[in-house]
């Protein structure tokens, strides 16, 4: 069993930047961040291989939020910039092994909220 620990969401004015970090308490393939907002699904933001840091970013953050990984403390983070309104949501980190060459999510944070004001 993984547990995975997130923090640094808060609240921030819209064009700020926050930085979101995930621990993980073990090894995994693949880590990546997901958000719902209110009265919304949940929905993908960006992943990362841990084996080899091929990223993907989902294109609603691409050129604004950049994931990247420190394998040696076993932490993700995800670098958030130019933040709008509606990035305002739960962040989750997520982590997990691999089916057929992609990402499974076997293990999931307990979120961390990030709000934008406008």
């Amino acid at each position: 069993q993984v547990q995975l620990v997130e923090s640094g969401g808060g609240l921030v004015q819209a064009g700020g930047s926050l930085r979101l970090s995930c621990a993980a308490s073990g090894r995994t393939f693949f880590m990546g961040w997901f958000r719902q907002a209110p009265g919304k699904e949940r929905e993908f933001v960006a992943r990362i291989a841990l084996s080899d840091g091929n990223t993907l970013h989902a294109d609603s953050v691409k050129g604004r939020f950049t994931i990247s990984r420190d394998n040696a403390k076993s932490t993700v983070y995800l670098q958030m910039n130019s933040l709008k309104p509606e990035d305002t949501a739960v962040y989750y980190c997520a982590a997990g092994g691999m089916n057929w060459g992609s990402p499974r999510w076997d293990y999931w944070g307990q979120g961390t909220q990030v709000t934008v004001s406008s």
